[in-house]
């Protein structure tokens, strides 16, 4: 049975892989469709089209995803961009047959759609994006192409969870300082220097600010999972690099 995971309410073709099913060995078994990880470049290639297949039936459906650098930034895809990736954290389109994709390892992912304007898009919110203002972005390129807010349905997928996510009081601070609500979103760690820092709840709240009364969770922490691809274990595990599980969406070329 498949370990990947889909929203009940999207009724486009998309999903949350897990880093089951692919061709990679070692700390990217199985499923990395990194470009960015150290993997063998004709595994992540052979991950990507098995994913591509997964979402619309054919391995050569185009798969965009981003060079992630934890910003703001959207873009617009209207068409195939191979491997000429533009550093962004967010995509969106109104175009067919285009597989919108973001690369996480315990960051959040995103997934967004209006079905009746036929827009979605993909956003990649680790704590700086989300905190920068990918994911309002999101939402405003969205409504430039026709979205209707108060329609855009939201779907998150595995993330890191509290539990999993120790930070340094400095780190609080950080969001203190942007907004002194934000400390709610940190419980007590250790120690008076250490906090568990919520980031799926963050960005929940991010995305109702902003007007999105449809949200999903997915609700899998990433460090527990042994179905997903987590930086911080890796690192824990003193492993020399880590694979990257994809989050993908498209409207069928029939919409």
């Amino acid at each position: 049975m498949s370990r990947h995971i889909r929203c009940p309410s999207f009724a486009a073709p998309h999903a949350f892989f897990s880093r089951n099913g692919g061709v990679s060995k070692g700390v990217y078994a199985s499923l990395n469709c990194g470009p960015g990880s150290k993997d063998e470049p004709t595994n992540v290639a052979v991950n990507r089209c098995l994913a591509a297949s997964y979402i619309s039936g054919d391995k050569n459906t185009p798969l965009l995803t981003c060079y992630q650098i934890h910003s703001a930034t959207i873009v617009v895809a209207t068409n195939d961009w191979d491997n000429n990736r533009p550093k962004a954290d967010a995509v969106v389109t109104n175009t067919p047959g285009l597989i919108l994709g973001i690369l996480t390892a315990d960051c959040t992912p995103v997934l967004f759609i209006d079905d009746e304007a036929g827009v979605i898009g993909a956003a990649h919110a680790g704590w700086k994006g989300a905190l920068t203002g990918v994911l309002e972005n999101t939402l405003a390129e969205m409504e430039k192409l026709g979205a209707v807010r108060s329609k855009i349905r939201t779907a998150i997928g595995p993330t890191i969870h509290p539990d999993s996510y120790e930070v340094q009081s400095d780190f609080r601070a950080h969001f203190a300082d942007s907004d002194s609500s934000y400390a709610s979103f940190f419980s007590r760690g250790k120690d008076v220097e250490h906090y568990q820092f919520d980031l799926p709840a963050f960005v929940k709240m991010q995305l109702k600010t902003h007007g999105v009364d449809h949200i999903w969770d997915a609700k899998i922490d990433t460090y527990q999972s042994d179905d997903h691809f987590s930086y911080r274990r890796s690192t824990h595990k003193k492993e020399a690099d880590y694979g990257r599980q994809l989050s993908a969406i498209m409207l069928p070329i029939s919409y």
